[in-house]
């Protein structure tokens, strides 16, 4: 378990592990409801003026399209995969015995359809919601898979589980099972911000990392409209203040808008409940002590209260606070005093080798006591962050939990 500098505290990284979604959760769907609160963004480009409508897969209860009750029992439908062994259109995953022209109905997994025409949908076409569930669980048990790139397995898991949203989207399904199942797909893309974040410095992961992002907040959404037509008082459901918490560390960067409007009135259409849970406030006090640059209490809230799903959210601004700190440490300290490598690595929940590493890529000298402590010498006027941004650096404890 983590623990923080004076080790006291135990991180709670361990609580937000993925697990299997139940099977038996059952409550009415409160459609008319919900589709009032989803948008779908407008068309764009050549889909605008298609035959074919573009279809939203997060557009739930749009009344533009019947409902219908899939009867397709296989993770992807029959004839789209004869078609599309026929085309040789296989990912890696689907793939039997690594044949590009041939799968079977416990590998291949239905494709996203950007565009669908409503007099083609049929219920064969569909998965009903058991078949979506045990799709899902079979899609996030690939996330751990370590015989091909992240990179790859995050494009199959992207739009397979688009392909899902699709699916409950065109049946309605906005009951708590249908929660679970965002959850699950949030989770997903929380990790794969983590992931490919660390791979940023490769223009096509940066790509694959920003539309990434793009479905994380269109399924956050969607997650916060469905904990809503869920709802029949003021309880909370069990990991909704967890999930709200995501969204405001979305919102660490000073010009983030992750869903288009400020934090202060989003923080107006959240419930009293979700706003005094301990999730939010962690959340909350971590965006304030970010934005006022108290990086002292930034790192002893994130040691003693960070799930590892909230880890994921903050790890890119994790080196940010650490380079502002060096910073007042550098001009604000004593030149007679070099500051101890060993003390400034716990306060920055850092290896003290990594930190030694980090001070020079900030253009920062250390040196060494008579008895062999490394300090850090302050007043130095060379201090300047990597205009090529930082690698990747430890976070001490995290190391238990990574994937």
């Amino acid at each position: 378990m983590m623990e923080s500098g004076n080790g006291n505290r135990r991180s709670s990284f361990s609580q937000s592990r993925r697990h299997q979604f139940p099977f038996n959760a059952t409550h009415q769907s409160k459609v008319s409801n919900f589709s009032q609160r989803v948008t779908p963004p407008p068309t764009t480009g050549s889909n605008s003026n298609a035959s074919t409508s573009d279809f939203n897969e997060d557009s739930q209860g749009s009344s533009n399209f019947r409902v219908l009750l899939g009867t397709c029992s296989y993770m992807c439908p029959e004839r789209e995969r004869i078609q599309r062994e026929k085309l040789r259109d296989l990912a890696v995953f689907e793939r039997l015995n690594g044949n590009p022209g041939k799968s079977s109905p416990a590998l291949a997994v239905k494709k996203f359809c950007r565009t669908i025409s409503i007099k083609e949908v049929q219920a064969s076409d569909m998965r009903p919601l058991t078949v979506l569930e045990d799709t899902l669980n079979y899609l996030l048990g690939l996330l751990d898979s370590k015989e091909h790139p992240f990179e790859v397995v995050h494009d199959f898991i992207f739009d397979r589980t688009r392909s899902i949203r699709q699916d409950l989207t065109m049946q309605s399904i906005v009951n708590k099972r249908a929660i679970f199942m965002y959850e699950g797909m949030v989770k997903f893309h929380v990790i794969s911000h983590r992931k490919l974040w660390c791979s940023t410095g490769d223009p096509n992961i940066a790509s694959i990392h920003h539309l990434n992002m793009e479905q994380l907040t269109k399924t956050l959404s969607s997650l916060f409209n469905l904990y809503e037509a869920n709802r029949n008082s003021n309880d909370l459901h069990e990991n909704e203040a967890e999930f709200h918490s995501f969204y405001v560390l979305l919102n660490l960067g000073s010009h983030s808008k992750p869903m288009g409007e400020p934090l202060s009135l989003w923080f107006s259409h959240v419930s009293t409940p979700v706003l005094k849970s301990k999730e939010m406030r962690f959340a909350r006090r971590i965006v304030r002590s970010f934005r006022m640059g108290n990086y002292m209490d930034f790192f002893r809230t994130v040691a003693a209260d960070a799930s590892y799903l909230q880890y994921c959210i903050m790890e890119p601004y994790i080196n940010e606070v650490r380079s502002l700190a060096l910073s007042y440490i550098n001009f604000g300290g004593y030149k007679l005093h070099p500051y101890p490598l060993s003390n400034l690595s716990r306060h920055l929940m850092i290896e003290e080798s990594d930190l030694e590493s980090f001070c020079h890529s900030c253009s920062l000298e250390t040196c060494i006591d008579e008895s062999g402590n490394k300090l850090l010498q302050t007043k130095q006027t060379t201090f300047s962050p990597p205009k090529g941004g930082f690698q990747k650096y430890s976070f001490l404890g995290l190391q238990d939990y990574e994937r």
